[in-house]
């Protein structure tokens, strides 16, 4: 980009002129190092975000083609995480009450990744079809019995799916709206699926929790888009789609449920619409100063984080890290940490293990790892999940091993 050229909106068109906070240069957060290749320096892209002034979507610059993210080896498979899975299994409890849903329907979920969500209708004897770009979490899914379909999402798919099924009486996808480079194509591909009186569910982090507690490290390059209620009902009403209710999840650092349905349907509006509207009002997401002065946030949490580091280092501490998020290397990449300070990383997760994380090369080994030789400190990347990883290592707690997060501050435990 040359002279005054900016970015352009990926929704309304509109020129990408405000900034929200700029990441330099950053490598792929979910592209995990083969240790023998060490030497050789990790492919980085800019990690900008920024905010379209007309419409209020906050997206990073699509710098990165999307099939060098959702690889065939894409690393991420949803069932490592326990707490996750319980709140799939409470969501299918909740949609087969409220939509009388039974082995009549069927249930598409979008991104369904390994089976996940859909396991669990498949228990209930409902019908279902997962849709999933990457081959071998898809095959984790058919293993558990989820029939699933290895393919992009959009409208073009949405066609061949109508043609092929019948109509779905619900659509499901959790965290992927924000992953989709083309949002206008992905949510024309639910308007066309969607018939009558069905639903289409999206959960995603809610922008007002990431800039309220400074959770830039959810900032990375598989997510193009960073989404308030306010975006995404305009979004979906150039589709023809209607949002008629609003949850408030604690999943990712605080999440919405988005509930919508083909603007002529009959669902009535529920009350957490306008509660979400009214608080997205009140922290200004329809003005310029909504997102001023997140930077200067970021760059006091980075130097905070930084400070406990050396701190600890000089006086002989170790510290190791626990989970390979991706939202860990936004943080690790952008603050400059690497071996020096950080001595390793554990992760659940087997794909991850035995590899060394994207830029700051720190190896990940399994979780035991600890307990071979316990650490003063441990950084807990995955922050949202805090409470779960210090009740799995309550036996180094004891041994007096102390937990650090460092979103939206450092905090020690």
């Amino acid at each position: 980009m040359t002279g005054t050229t900016h970015p352009t909106c990926r929704h309304c068109g509109a020129d990408l002129e405000m900034t929200l906070v700029d990441l330099g240069l950053s490598p792929l957060a979910n592209s995990y190092v083969d240790p023998a290749k060490a030497d050789k320096p990790d492919p980085v892209y800019p990690l900008h975000a920024r905010v379209c002034t007309e419409c209020w979507l906050v997206q990073v610059d699509d710098v990165v083609p999307a099939e060098e993210i959702f690889s065939t080896d894409y690393a991420y498979f949803s069932s490592f995480s326990d707490s996750w899975l319980a709140h799939c299994r409470d969501y299918v409890e909740k949609m087969v009450n409220r939509f009388d849903l039974g082995p009549d329907d069927l249930v598409i979920e979008i991104a369904s990744n390994d089976g996940y969500l859909l396991q669990y209708f498949v228990e209930k004897g409902i019908p279902v079809l997962g849709i999933e770009p990457s081959g071998n979490v898809a095959a984790a899914a058919q293993e558990r019995g989820v029939r699933t379909l290895v393919d992009y999402f959009g409208e073009a798919l949405a066609q061949k799916v109508v043609a092929a099924e019948k109509p779905p009486a619900l659509i499901a996808s959790a965290n992927v709206l924000a992953h989709v480079p083309d949002i206008n194509d992905f949510v024309a591909g639910i308007a066309t699926l969607l018939k009558g009186d069905a639903v289409y569910t999206v959960e995603f982090p809610h922008l007002l929790n990431l800039i309220k507690s400074v959770q830039f490290d959810t900032i990375y390059h598989e997510h193009y888009s960073y989404l308030s209620l306010l975006a995404v009902e305009a979004i979906f009403a150039k589709a023809g789609l209607r949002v008629f209710d609003v949850e408030e999840l604690p999943t990712h650092g605080g999440s919405l449920r988005v509930f919508a349905c083909l603007e002529g349907a009959s669902h009535l509006e529920g009350l957490g619409v306008a509660k979400v509207r009214a608080d997205e009002a009140a922290a200004q997401f329809d003005k310029p100063e909504g997102y001023m002065h997140f930077t200067t946030q970021v760059e006091a949490l980075r130097d905070g984080l930084l400070a406990f580091l050396r701190e600890a280092n000089a006086r002989g501490d170790t510290i190791a890290a626990y989970g390979a998020a991706a939202k860990g290397n936004t943080l690790l990449n952008y603050a400059g940490i690497g071996p020096d300070l950080i001595t390793y990383c554990v992760d659940r997760n087997p794909a991850k293990q035995n590899t060394l994380l994207p830029g700051s090369h720190i190896p990940v080994h399994e979780v035991e790892a600890l307990r071979e030789t316990p650490p003063d400190y441990v950084l807990i990347l995955p922050w949202n999940i805090r409470d779960e990883v210090t009740d799995q290592l309550s036996d180094l707690k004891a041994q007096g091993t102390r937990f650090v997060t460092a979103v939206p501050e450092v905090r020690i435990s």
